[in-house]
């Protein structure tokens, strides 16, 4: 009699994704020893050298209880992307793999988490000129103008892009240009890990004011830790687009100028932050894949392990 094959289990790789200050990093090491995981950091902002401070980074201790990965390993005078960082992911990745270990993305940047899991597509090209023309009508003309021609010729795209995230309506408008196609399109040529992978998303999420006082907490504890000086030492340096969009950088380095007081500085970057909190929401929650826990309501490690994704059996190297 034959019996039917058994199916052959993916390797799993996990997410931890959340707005700042949700507590992501301290979840993320004990999900890690409960799942004997490497940690690799989401965080668009933690891949640069001298950003301690301001991008909230892992204490020495925690770095000492669970391995991390793509933590300061740019300058930030140099530019990062979203390409660059799926490279390295991606080799994180295999790596971790080979040791029998499960990595666990944790941090807060859903670009990142999104061109690791879909891939990006290297077809369309680029237009320096072009891009400058849509940069000039974003300034002069503002981020709406555009955002209501990307409605136009590719909905869907418009749908999960911000209106004022001008860099992508730059971009999903220069595809359409160079290519004659929408952006969103092409989003169906891309190398995703979901045939070779098992890929388990969790979001964290909280009560809105209780979120909004850690935020205002966090950043009270910066400026306890000396984050002006911090701030004052990167601004002594050119720092490239990317690293230069970091918040604090501009609310501080308004303080070092004398545009205003210390109170006001760290008000701002608040706001800001708050304000930042409120986007990763937005656009984590388009992402139908990811279950949520309210951390105020359920124990997260539980609910991890005990769910659809608990009885996880060791990871295997490709070696073993």
């Amino acid at each position: 009699m034959a019996y039917p094959k058994r199916r052959k289990q993916k390797p799993k790789i996990f997410f931890l994704v959340g707005p700042t200050a949700i507590g992501k990093s301290r979840t993320a090491i004990q999900l890690a020893q409960k799942l004997d995981a490497e940690i690799i950091s989401l965080d668009s902002m933690q891949v640069y050298r001298g950003l301690d401070i301001l991008s909230s980074k892992p204490t020495r201790d925690m770095l000492k209880k669970v391995r991390h990965h793509l933590l300061d390993i740019v300058r930030p005078e140099d530019e990062f992307d979203a390409a660059a960082y799926r490279r390295l992911a991606v080799r994180k990745i295999n790596e971790i793999h080979r040791k029998g270990k499960i990595p666990l993305f944790a941090g807060g940047t859903g670009l990142y988490m999104n061109v690791v899991i879909n891939g990006i597509f290297k077809d369309a090209g680029k237009d320096e000129s072009l891009r400058e023309k849509l940069s000039t009508q974003i300034k002069t003309k503002g981020s709406r103008f555009l955002y209501n021609k990307l409605k136009r010729i590719d909905a869907l795209a418009a749908s999960k892009i911000h209106p004022h995230d001008a860099r992508r309506i730059i971009r999903a408008l220069e595809v359409y240009r160079l290519t004659g196609r929408p952006i969103s399109a092409l989003w169906n040529k891309r190398s995703g890990l979901s045939d070779k992978y098992e890929i388990k998303l969790f979001g964290l999420n909280r009560d809105r004011e209780r979120l909004y006082n850690d935020i205002d907490r966090r950043v009270d504890e910066m400026f306890a830790q000396a984050v002006v000086d911090e701030v004052k030492g990167l601004l002594r340096r050119k720092l490239s687009r990317s690293s230069g969009q970091a918040i604090g950088l501009k609310e501080i380095g308004g303080y070092l100028d004398g545009d205003y007081d210390l109170e006001c500085a760290k008000e701002l970057m608040k706001k800001n932050t708050r304000n930042y909190a409120k986007r990763q929401l937005t656009w984590f929650r388009k992402d139908k894949r990811i279950q949520w826990i309210n951390i105020d309501r359920e124990n997260v490690i539980e609910r991890i392990i005990s769910g659809p994704a608990g009885n996880l059996p060791k990871q295997r190297g490709a070696n073993e």
